[in-house]
């Protein structure tokens, strides 16, 4: 099968499927891309900030993902031997510390604002295999397996959206300079005490972070840092001492941590590096996200680079002009931006343990 649209966007998370909603309201044929068979089903950041938030409002969407629930973040706590000793408490003027948005509320309210236009598609189970190219070289398209029948869409435009292992980034042969961070992350998911309240909370166990974040529908988040590459060694290790010292951090889980966290397989290891490419696209391709600047954990920056990545992009392209659309004026504006959200991340990492001095 073959198709022909002005824009071919390659993963339909957040960032990608914000863009395919703004070109189709801009009457830009778009065809969204997503390799899984269901929206949501990959893992994507979660937590909108004041940036984040500011996007989605001003493209009048914030108010439907709201009725489909999110939770504002009221206050951030340190912790020390099972008690707050420092609380952090947000801007009155913005209302919260951060809002917990479920994946799969933000993709749905985005992806049916796009579907009100003829000018957008989207192709679900959908894996890329190859870019296309012109006689002149030049990317036109992509050659992928939808249900496993092989389709060529040809488009001006390739847009890879599909995160840090990013396909389309691959292909185009763009360069990312990887670094790691010293760390690798255990995230797990338990219910939230009746008694809990929409908070971050934050303990030091040896000298690696432990996070807890409160998420809509009643759940808690625990973020635990561990030393990189360590978890093949600590999983042959005895389950019960480690997750102790979570019930010791934060003495009213133990009920739940106890219920819910029972092996070392009730954890999911997330790999932690960041990374940035110099080149933003190629002509014919152009890459927002993690495709082209992958961020840690650390201030849940993520989600709203590439919500911002993908304003800025969609406010670039005209119907008219998509071939001669400027990378070199997209990177720009953004480049400067995301290098400075990454070296925040890195001097938070750097000096969480400082948080905690006090009490030494």
């Amino acid at each position: 099968m073959n198709y022909k649209v002005d824009v071919c966007i390659v993963g339909a998370g957040p960032g990608g499927a914000l863009l395919a909603y703004l070109l189709a309201k801009k009457n830009v044929s778009v065809v969204l891309l997503e390799r899984s068979h269901e929206v949501g089903k990959a893992f994507r950041g979660e937590h909108l900030n004041e940036e984040g938030e500011a996007i989605l409002k001003e493209h009048g969407l914030f108010d439907a993902v709201e009725q489909l629930g999110l939770l504002r973040m009221e206050k951030l706590e340190y912790w020390h031997d099972g008690k707050p000793f420092k609380t952090i408490l947000p801007d009155p003027q913005v209302g919260h510390l951060g809002i917990h948005v479920p994946q799969s509320h933000l993709l749905t309210v985005l992806l049916q604002a796009a579907q009100q236009y003829p000018a957008f598609n989207c192709m679900m189970n959908t894996k890329v295999l190859e870019l296309l190219k012109d006689d002149s070289g030049i990317f036109c398209g992509v050659k992928a397996t939808k249900d496993g029948e092989e389709v060529n869409i040809e488009s001006q435009l390739v847009v890879g959206a599909d995160g840090r292992y990013s396909t389309v980034r691959k292909k185009a042969g763009i360069d990312a300079t990887l670094r790691k961070h010293g760390y690798d992350l255990l995230w797990a998911k338990i219910p939230a005490p009746t008694s809990w309240e929409p908070s971050i909370k934050m303990a030091l166990i040896g000298d690696k972070q432990l996070s807890l974040f409160t998420q809509a529908q009643g759940y808690i988040q625990i973020g635990w840092n561990i030393e990189e590459g360590s978890f093949s060694s600590l999983r042959k290790q005895p389950f019960t001492p480690f997750i102790e010292q979570l019930i010791l951090a934060f003495p009213q889980l133990k009920e739940t941590v106890h219920q819910h966290i029972q092996s070392w397989q009730d954890f999911v290891l997330l790999d932690v590096y960041s990374s940035k490419s110099e080149n933003w696209g190629k002509e014919g391709v152009v890459l927002i996200g993690d495709a082209v600047h992958t961020m840690t954990p650390t201030g849940a920056f993520g989600l709203n680079s590439a919500l911002k990545d993908a304003d800025l992009l969609a406010s670039l392209i005209d119907e008219n002009y998509i071939s001669q659309l400027d990378f070199t004026s997209c990177a720009t504006q953004r480049k400067k931006e995301v290098e400075k959200i990454q070296a925040i991340q890195i001097e938070k990492e750097q000096s969480f343990a400082s948080q905690f001095v006090v009490l030494a």
